[in-house]
C-alpha cells in the first residue's frame, strides 16, 4: 500500500516494527500531531494508529477537532506540524454531496480522476450503489439519498485504501440515514478498506464501527473496541452498557438512562452540526461495511488513567477481523 508523508514535520516517525501475519498493517499512523489557528491549538500533539480494513468512527462535541482532523488525515490540510503517514488511494466525502450541477451524475462520479476514465467505469461504481439508472441524470433531479449514494461512488470509484467520512449522514431524514448507514456498511465489508467516520451519533457509532474514539481537547481521550456482532441492533446485548459508557465520556449526565433512538447525540449542546469547520469541496466518498459476526463479549468498564491521558477499553483487544482471524 502505497503512503503519502505529511510533513512540515519535525521529526519522523521510525520504521514500524514487523507486523506479524495476524496483525493487520496500519492504514494511518500520527505521531505528534499539532494543527493551530491563529495561536489556539484546535489538535495538539495527537497521536493516533488506524489498522487496515478497520471501521473505526471519531466522536466529540463541537469545536473538539475532529473535522480539522479528517481534512489532515485527506490531504486537505497540511498547515501542521508532526507526522502523518496515510495511504495515498484515499477519498473523502461530506455532509454536502457537492456534486456539479452542471455536470450529469456520472461525470461527478468521474470528476478528478486521473486519464480519459470511460462511463462505463462511472456505471459500475453508481450500480454498486444502487445508482446505476440514474447515471445520465441531473444532480439538481435527484432526492437527498441519491446524492449523497452518488457520493458515495465518487470515492468508491478511486479505489481507495482510506475512506474518511465526514458526516455523510447528517443533512438526511431519518428513514434515509438509515438505509445509507446500512449501505456504508455493505460497501465496507465488501471494499475491505480502512473507514474513519466522524459523527455526533453515538448510536450510529456503535451500530457501524469496530472501534470508537472521543476526542477532546485536541487530542484522542478515550479508545474502545466496540466486540458486538453484525449487523446490530440497538437493543443488543452490551449495547446500552458501551452507549452509556461513551456518553459518559463525551459530558452527557445520564446519558445511559434514557434511549434517544437513532441520532442520540454526543455534543448536548448541537446535535446535528459538525466542527463547523468542515468544507472544502474535494469530496470524494465513503465506503461501508458490515462484518461478519465477531463472537467477543461486549468490553468491561473504563480503565480510569490520570486524566490528560487516552482512557483505552481493554488496550490489547481490537476486534476480530473476518480478513485478520481473531483480535491479535
Amino acid at each position: 500500500m502505497a503512503t503519502d508523508l505529511h510533513r512540515p514535520v519535525n521529526t519522523l516517525l521510525a520504521p514500524a516494527p514487523s507486523a506479524s501475519a495476524e496483525a493487520p498493517e496500519a492504514a494511518v499512523r500520527v505521531e505528534g500531531l499539532t494543527r493551530a489557528f491563529d495561536g489556539r491549538a484546535v489538535i495538539d500533539d495527537l497521536d493516533l494508529t488506524l489498522k487496515a480494513g478497520e471501521f473505526t468512527v471519531l466522536l466529540g462535541r463541537s469545536g473538539c477537532g475532529k473535522s480539522t482532523l479528517l481534512r489532515v488525515l485527506a490531504g486537505l490540510d497540511r498547515e501542521i506540524s508532526g507526522t502523518v503517514l496515510v495511504p495515498r488511494r484515499r477519498a473523502v466525502a461530506f455532509q454536502a454531496p457537492r456534486l456539479m450541477p452542471w455536470k450529469r451524475v456520472w461525470r461527478n462520479v468521474l470528476l478528478g480522476l486521473p486519464g480519459k476514465p470511460e462511463r462505463a467505469v462511472a456505471e459500475q461504481a453508481l450500480a454498486e450503489v444502487g445508482l446505476a439508472e440514474r447515471a445520465g441524470a441531473w444532480p439538481r433531479t435527484l432526492s437527498g439519498g441519491e446524492a449523497q449514494r452518488a457520493s458515495l461512488a465518487r470515492a468508491l470509484v478511486r479505489e481507495p485504501d482510506l475512506l474518511l467520512l465526514d458526516e455523510p449522514f447528517g443533512a438526511l431524514d431519518a428513514l434515509t440515514r438509515i438505509k445509507a448507514q446500512q449501505l456504508v456498511a455493505e460497501l465496507w465489508q465488501r471494499r475491505g478498506c480502512a473507514v474513519l467516520l466522524v459523527t455526533h451519533d453515538v448510536d450510529e457509532a456503535l451500530l457501524l464501527a469496530d472501534r470508537v474514539l472521543v476526542m477532546r481537547d485536541g487530542r484522542i481521550a478515550y479508545d474502545t473496541p466496540v466486540a458486538l456482532d453484525r449487523p446490530r441492533e440497538v437493543g443488543f446485548p452490551g449495547f446500552t452498557e458501551l452507549r452509556s459508557r461513551l456518553l459518559t465520556e463525551l459530558g452527557v449526565e445520564g446519558g445511559g438512562r434514557t434511549h434517544g433512538g437513532p441520532g442520540a447525540t454526543a455534543d448536548p449542546d448541537d446535535g446535528a452540526s459538525g466542527d463547523g469547520d468542515k468544507t472544502l469541496p474535494e469530496a470524494a466518498a465513503p465506503s461501508g461495511p458490515a462484518r461478519p459476526p465477531s463472537r467477543a463479549a461486549a468490553p468491561s468498564g473504563p480503565a480510569r488513567t490520570p486524566s490528560g491521558q487516552v482512557r483505552t477499553e481493554n488496550p490489547d483487544a481490537s476486534p476480530a477481523h473476518p480478513r485478520h482471524g481473531d483480535p491479535s
